[in-house]
């Protein structure tokens, strides 16, 4: 067990790479199963999640090699195996995506619950009334999901989904890969990463239009080739520096983005006092003068991200004024607030709305974090605290950054990793 320690006060400066998106990997490397040959991805980011899923892949019968640190090559010519193991895949949500590649490539999956932070409800209704809507019998026995082709092979069909769900479009997109016929997904998620992996399997050889807008059409094909494809930069992890140099201040240059991918964030962020320069895969990050208030709601893309929520929220602590936020997509995305409160925060939850009152600096605490966008929530205020803080549960941040520490220690951040005895952890954490 580890924890960060972190001594704020210190603006940032210096130039951060943000790595390859982790929530387009963990699709992409799902979709990876379909392909009959060698598939090289990359521009890999190197955090807990990627682990597990390539280690998902090689219970599975694939065969995984690590090129270097963003590569892998995956040849799941060899897969025979419709499910893995329960420990392996209760751990990470992203693994119900081996739903979809399994079903659509072999006509049969059994795949553990999804597990991942715990954000409130998070149905997986929408991804089964794709995959039913294909002709497949979905039952949940036992905590895992079984999953079965009717006439062995899933059918084109109409999907239409009640809500907006990222997990699901993607999910049903790589169902309907190899899928006899046309499938029609309506109100399609837009996300960045749901274009990612339709572009993956396109250049694998499948047949995918419209990701990207609320109708995507998928033209079955019998097979995939392998090939080589790089990952998109990670529009939370450049947001989540945004917004450290929003709270800490100074000048940072993020690097390796897509600047497109980024308007909804930084389009708030200018909002409240930050400015950008555009580059054509970099953007120069800057806060000299006050924060200003402002009310953010969180939307699917092109909305402001709600993985973004705690990192903005944090920075509007530091505000002048009053702000409100508000959760539009989760239920119970507000648990960090009260290891805010710890150092300071003039925070009200009601719901799913945040009343974020300024105050004029953050004070050291210990904390302990308890999701992955909270845990980056909380280092981003110990970077701008003054005196030190403390945080445990850091394995959810490095389920989602790579090198965390290493890169704000790169720009000038106060922050160290010190190894903490497992009695001591269970004690914290309770």
């Amino acid at each position: 067990m580890i924890k960060y320690v972190i001594r704020g006060g210190r603006p940032l400066s210096g130039e951060v790479s943000v790595s390859g998106a982790k929530n387009a990997a963990l699709g992409v490397i799902a979709a990876s199963s379909l392909v009959e040959g060698v598939t090289r991805i990359e521009n890999i980011p190197k955090i807990l999640d990627v682990t597990l899923m390539l280690e998902i892949l090689r219970e599975l019968g694939a065969k995984v090699r690590l090129v270097n640190g963003s590569t892998v090559e995956i040849d799941s010519t060899s897969i025979v195996n419709t499910s893995a193991s329960y420990e392996a895949m209760r751990k990470i949500r992203g693994s119900y995506y081996f739903i979809g590649a399994l079903l659509g490539r072999f006509g049969h999956a059994v795949v553990a619950m999804p597990g991942g932070c715990d954000l409130g409800v998070r149905p997986i209704d929408q991804h089964i009334k794709g995959f039913e809507a294909l002709g497949a019998e979905v039952k949940v026995k036992s905590g895992f999901i079984h999953a079965t082709a009717r006439e062995g092979r899933l059918k084109g069909a109409h999907v239409y989904f009640d809500v907006i769900t990222v997990g699901a479009t993607i999910n049903v997109m790589i169902a309907a890969t190899m899928a006899d016929g046309l499938t029609v997904i309506e109100n399609a998620a837009k996300e960045p990463h749901v274009v990612d992996t339709a572009n993956f399997l396109n250049s694998m050889g499948a047949n995918i239009t419209g990701a990207g807008t609320d109708v995507i059409k998928i033209r079955g094909v019998e097979s995939l080739h392998g090939g080589t494809y790089s990952i998109i930069p990670d529009q939370i992890e450049a947001g989540t520096y945004i917004a450290a140099v929003a709270a800490a201040g100074g000048s940072v240059l993020v690097k390796n983005v897509i600047p497109k991918h980024l308007e909804c964030i930084t389009a708030k962020f200018s909002e409240i006092g930050m400015s950008f320069e555009e580059y054509d895969d970099a953007l120069l990050v800057s806060r000299t003068g006050k924060l200003m208030k402002t009310n953010v709601k969180t939307l699917p893309y092109p909305g402001f991200p709600t993985d973004m929520q705690p990192q903005i929220t944090a920075a509007l602590c530091l505000a002048e004024g009053t702000s409100v936020v508000t959760e539009g997509i989760y239920d119970n995305r507000f648990k960090y607030v009260d290891e805010l409160k710890r150092m300071g925060a003039n925070i009200q939850v009601d719901g799913k709305v945040a009343v974020v009152e300024g105050i004029e600096s953050f004070s050291g605490a210990p904390l302990c974090a308890c999701d992955l966008r909270a845990g980056a929530a909380l280092v981003i205020a110990g970077l701008a605290a003054k005196g030190t803080t403390e945080i445990r549960g850091v394995h959810h941040i490095e389920r989602g950054y790579e090198k965390m520490v290493e890169k704000v220690r790169g720009l000038g951040g106060d922050i160290v990793c010190v190894d903490v005895p497992d009695a001591d952890e269970l004690s914290e954490v309770g």
